[in-house]
């Protein structure tokens, strides 16, 4: 499994965007990031200046949201949607984006979820729960 570091995901994203910037081809996970990078604007000039946001620590306590975090985030969710992993998480998806009628707004939704799942396992010392994950989503809709 690959488990990348802190500073590797964000030259990930700060590659990408400079990638874009300069109409250079995408591959692999890229169209997919920069599809979500594409929708988060207010993150635009963070990935801008390298230099000022590469080592910046965002904190909740702060009332900050650390957009490497929710980028990476979004690209779990678009992953599992791809494979269907959890079991029913695209089915649940497709009920959750019905109801609410944007697909952003439905997965800014399941990332909560996905936020809460992993913050409870990493508290329970256990993996994450798919079935309260999935029970999570379908409160959403």
């Amino acid at each position: 499994m690959f488990n990348p570091s802190r500073d590797q995901v964000r030259d990930f994203f700060f590659d990408l965007w400079a990638k874009y910037r300069a109409s250079v081809a995408l591959e692999g996970l890229e169209p997919t990031a920069l599809d979500i990078v594409l929708r988060h604007p207010e993150y635009h000039p963070v990935l801008d200046d390298r230099s000022r946001y590469g080592a910046k620590d965002w904190t909740p306590q702060d009332g900050e949201t650390n957009p490497f975090l929710h980028f990476s985030l979004h690209l779990a969710i678009a992953e599992q949607l791809a494979i269907d992993q959890p079991p029913g998480i695209k089915g649940e998806f497709e009920r959750l984006l019905t109801a609410k009628g944007d697909r952003h707004e439905a997965e800014h939704a399941v990332l909560d979820c996905l936020g809460e799942t992993v913050w409870q396992a990493q508290r329970n010392g256990t993996g994450p729960d798919a079935n309260a994950y999935l029970d999570c989503i379908r409160r959403k809709a």
